[in-house]
């Protein structure tokens, strides 16, 4: 396999590659185009947290460089991964045989993400991952390549899980999808819940895009256990959050902790079988003025308030547009350089930054649900209780298992 370690070029190396570039822009970018490809769930359950939205949000981005950087035309492609991997690393590979894509974005199903971006790292191309959230897409799955945007599953366990144990809610049974996001959720959040002084009293896995979960929640009542953790996303965490109100999970003593959820899906259950949940996100559109004026422009073209993942898809594809338009190449090298060494400040972060193992830190935010009373509007959904420092967030690059960290 051939990659390189983008990240090695510090200080004035990069400033001297950025300046060669820039004196030769034309002949360095390839194919005299700039060809990205959004690659995501389009129809199934990850539709609405990403899907179409994200798409709207890249074009957004590309729109926002005027279409072309330094006379070079940015052309998009976009496919549905059906959350397959087959699909998702077939559709990839032949992007870079047939179309030579230069940057694949989007990226959510995890599986889909891991074959993906090891193709692309195979090929010198770029991955900005915007809706994977399995840790090991920046761990044991790392790649020079790619860089992993929004959210993984340790930051996502970190601080709801925690708050919520502290709060008394020391007794936890976990209903996880089966696939790579869902077993490293189902760990991460054993490990906060244990390290807190609790206990999980029981586990179970259902498949993707499960219909039914009476008997996993049936499970989880017998087990006697505080809290019910949803380990799973989009679609399948509205089916078990809509089943376990007809069960009557809250009424039998029981309380449900959203992992992994997103904007649409509070829009879609409603404040009033919402209202009070606590969560972990790592963005809202109402933070401050730069989120709300983005998620106006967006809304205005959607018809809809962006999630977490489509602000991420907006935010990476500009961060790498950026770093063309910088440098004055699409080599991937260089690119990744310019990435990793210029902090993040957008209407997603403030002083992000990309480490050497690709992952994007910045602050988390721990939210609660809005009562219908206290909301003011149709997407006042969250009120912000704390702002958790991308460094408390996100696992320390001590602990990696990234191959690329201290190699």
């Amino acid at each position: 396999m051939s990659v390189k370690r983008h990240f090695t070029l510090k200080g004035g190396l990069l400033g001297l590659a950025v300046a060669l570039a820039a004196g030769s822009a034309q002949a360095e970018i390839s194919d005299n185009e700039i060809r990205i490809g959004y690659l995501a769930d389009m129809s199934g359950p990850y539709r609405d947290l990403a899907g179409p939205g994200g798409l709207e949000a890249l074009r957004m981005a590309v729109e926002d460089h005027g279409g072309s950087l330094h006379g070079a035309p940015i052309e998009v492609f976009s496919a549905d991964d059906r959350n397959s991997a087959d699909v998702g690393a077939n559709t990839v590979r032949e992007w870079i045989d047939q179309r030579n894509v230069d940057m694949v974005g989007g990226l959510v199903a995890s599986s889909v993400t891991i074959a993906a971006t090891q193709l692309l790292a195979e090929h010198d191309k770029i991955g900005m991952v915007a809706g994977a959230a399995a840790l090991s897409v920046t761990n044991e799955h790392c790649t020079p390549n790619h860089i992993q945007w929004v959210y993984d599953t340790h930051a996502m366990s970190n601080g709801s899980t925690r708050a919520i144990v502290e709060e008394g809610g020391d007794t936890w049974f976990i209903i996880a999808a089966d696939y790579a996001f869902g077993h490293s959720l189902e760990a991460d959040v054993e490990k906060v819940v244990e390290a807190s002084g609790g206990q999980v009293l029981g586990k179970v896995r259902h498949p993707l895009n499960t219909a039914d979960f009476s008997s996993y929640l049936l499970q989880a009542q017998g087990s006697g256990a505080k809290i019910v953790g949803l380990a799973n996303a989009g679609a399948d965490t509205v089916n078990a959050i809509n089943t376990a109100g007809q069960f009557g999970l809250a009424e039998s003593g029981q309380a449900l902790a959203g992992l992994m959820v997103f904007l649409n899906d509070i829009h879609a259950l409603g404040l009033e079988t919402t209202q009070g949940m606590q969560l972990t996100t790592g963005w809202y559109w109402d933070m401050n003025d730069d989120s709300r004026a983005w998620a106006q422009r967006y809304f205005e073209r959607v018809g809809s308030m962006p999630t977490m993942v489509q602000a991420g898809v907006y935010s990476s594809v500009m961060h790498y547009l950026n770093a063309i338009e910088a440098t004055g190449t699409d080599d991937a090298d260089t690119l990744r350089a310019w990435m990793g060494e210029t902090p993040v400040n957008d209407m997603f972060a403030t002083n992000g930054r990309v480490r050497e193992d690709g992952r994007m830190v910045h602050d988390m935010y721990l939210v609660e649900v809005k009562s219908p009373d206290e909301s003011e509007g149709e997407w006042d959904l969250y009120r912000i209780l704390r702002t958790i420092s991308g460094d408390e967030a996100f696992l320390p690059l001590e602990q990696s298992g990234c191959h690329l960290v201290n190699s």
